[in-house]
């Protein structure tokens, strides 16, 4: 059974840093593309950051160089780190597992897994 559990979020103040985890099991990690979703609310969930499983990164625009995207192939465990963050950058961040990754975009597909989300909250 594969499982993928977010971890780290919590309320930080504008300008601080979270890292935020995602560790599945169930699945051959190393071989799978992760992406970092998030949806705010009243909002459709978005596209954060993707890596392949050859460590290639991308970031959505409004990124701007705060966040980065890596994975640790020998925990199972995929990494967000949010730096400077805005108020506005509050939302649930949600981790896919398994997604398509080709040409720099990244694809959902049934074979792609979610976790339950994690709540980042920015406050001014």
């Amino acid at each position: 059974q594969v499982q993928v559990v977010e971890s780290g979020g919590g309320l930080v103040q504008a300008g601080g840093s979270l890292r935020l985890s995602c560790a599945a099991s169930g699945i051959i990690f190393s071989i799978k593309a992760i992406g970092w979703f998030r949806q705010a609310p009243g909002k459709q969930r978005e596209l954060v950051a993707t890596i392949s499983s050859t460590e290639r990164t991308n970031y959505a625009d409004f990124v701007e160089g705060r966040f980065t995207i890596s994975r640790d192939n020998a925990k199972n465990t995929a990494y967000l780190q949010l730096n400077s963050l805005k108020p506005e950058d509050t939302a649930v961040y949600y981790c896919n597992v398994g997604g398509l990754y080709y040409s720099g975009s990244y694809f959902l597909n049934d074979d792609a897994y979610w976790g339950q989300g994690t709540q980042v909250t920015v406050s001014s």
